[in-house]
């Protein structure tokens, strides 16, 4: 389990321990923060802008979400794709890592929980790059000796003064010396080419490149397979030992699209549970079960993501159908 590998050493503490002083001013957008807060290769890839320090566990991120992107672009003309949301927020915790507990950009980081939930209306395109900012509390600290060791990230998000979703991500981190002891002989695991199964057809999932399609069909009802290609530029921006949270989440919502038979049907809202790591050595598959009935036009789908006959992770989405 990601969650008991990591829970070790650490403890909660009620002490708070922020870098920086508290500024009262607007979070800026002229431009993005340096990639490595975030743990990006490519400058392209970063969205979160700028970190003001409330208070004691308190933070707004400034973020710009752009009119079109290569993977995260817009599923329909209308409506921005909600996983460029849970993208930001995965930043956005990042940043308050590093910048405001000090956490050093050689430790990694495993999320075993993220949701998030946001109004189609935030969503509007409108032809331009959106600013958004992110209210973000730290909940449930916790500290290996002096140093952070993981928290809870609750966010409210904000498009022009309205507020328009909720998230919340819990993570813990560690040193390179515990994660390589950690992961053991997979540490030097790398992805490889036999990973890319044949996928379905593109526009099945909303999609016009097979390199962006993570599902393979299987003769399983269903029932799809996870596949990925290990040299794309955004899924794979920079090197992995085991399937990325973001690789699993997106291959969750195609296998949702499918099942529901509906190409662009936005996932207006997320619950992701990841309960170990997916390995690049064996075959995933993604098990859907769609709720029969649901508030129209809304579905709702569970996912389980099994690998060598057991769960590694969950997904429920709240499917807003097109």
């Amino acid at each position: 389990m990601v969650g008991t590998i990591l829970q070790e050493s650490a403890r909660e503490t009620p002490e708070t321990k922020i870098i920086g002083t508290p500024a009262a001013r607007a979070v800026d957008f002229q431009q993005t923060i340096p990639r490595s807060l975030v743990h990006r290769a490519a400058v392209s890839e970063v969205f979160v802008t700028d970190l003001n320090i409330l208070g004691e566990g308190r933070f707004e991120v400034g973020a710009q979400w752009p009119r079109r992107h290569s993977f995260f672009g817009p599923r329909t003309p209308v409506f921005h794709d909600p996983m460029l949301y849970a993208e930001t927020i995965r930043q956005a915790a990042l940043l308050i890592a590093h910048r405001a507990y000090g956490v050093p950009l050689s430790h990694s980081f495993l999320s075993d929980r993220k949701d998030y939930s946001v109004v189609e209306t935030g969503l509007a395109t409108l032809g331009r790059p959106v600013d958004v900012v992110l209210r973000a509390g730290a909940h449930d600290v916790e500290y290996r000796g002096k140093n952070v060791g993981g928290m809870r990230l609750d966010f409210d998000c904000f498009r022009d003064g309205q507020r328009i979703g909720t998230a919340s991500e819990r993570w813990r981190c560690v040193s390179s010396a515990v994660y390589r002891r950690v992961r053991g002989d997979h540490f030097a695991a790398t992805p490889f080419q036999a990973a890319v199964l044949p996928a379905v057809a593109p526009a099945s999932v909303g999609r016009d490149r097979a390199e962006d399609v993570l599902v393979a069909a299987t003769p399983r009802d269903g029932t799809w397979a996870l596949r990925f290609d290990p040299d794309h530029a955004v899924l794979f921006d920079h090197p992995a030992d085991h399937v990325p949270g973001m690789v699993l989440a997106e291959g969750a919502r195609q296998a949702a699209l499918l099942a529901l038979g509906d190409p662009y049907a936005l996932p207006a809202s997320a619950e992701f549970r990841f309960d170990t790591y997916v390995e690049f050595d064996s075959e995933c598959l993604l098990v859907v079960d769609v709720d029969p009935v649901g508030p129209d036009p809304t579905r709702t789908v569970r996912v389980e993501v099994r690998q060598k006959g057991a769960t590694a992770a969950r997904a429920t989405l709240g499917m807003r159908l097109s």
